[in-house]
């Protein structure tokens, strides 16, 4: 399990990268690219992910409460169980991505 807590991770190419279980608490990733990644349980509280490429991002279960997602791709991710109180998703891509209650966004 990585531990990346408080990491700058601004404009980083993680894509396909096994994240599962990582530590990521108020890590900023803004700009971040972590297409298909695998970010199930993965704790990322009060991290910024602002304009981040999320796109087909597994996200099972992850902690993403109170984190800033403004503008970031989300399009086909699985967010399924995933706890999302107090997240800001403003202007952020959703198409088709699988909600934390299993229901697929439009």
């Amino acid at each position: 399990m990585a531990i990346l807590a408080y990491a700058n991770l601004d404009y980083a190419n993680l894509s396909y990268a096994n994240l599962s279980g990582a530590q990521l608490l108020r890590a900023t990733l803004n700009n971040a690219h972590l297409y298909k990644a695998n970010l199930a349980h993965a704790e990322l509280r009060r991290s910024i992910l602002d304009g981040a490429n999320l796109e087909c991002v597994t996200l099972q279960q992850a902690d993403l409460r109170g984190a800033s997602l403004r503008g970031a791709n989300l399009i086909q991710a699985d967010l399924r169980g995933c706890r999302l109180s107090k997240a800001s998703l403003d202007g952020a891509k959703l198409h088709h991505a699988i909600m934390p209650d299993g229901t697929i966004h439009n």
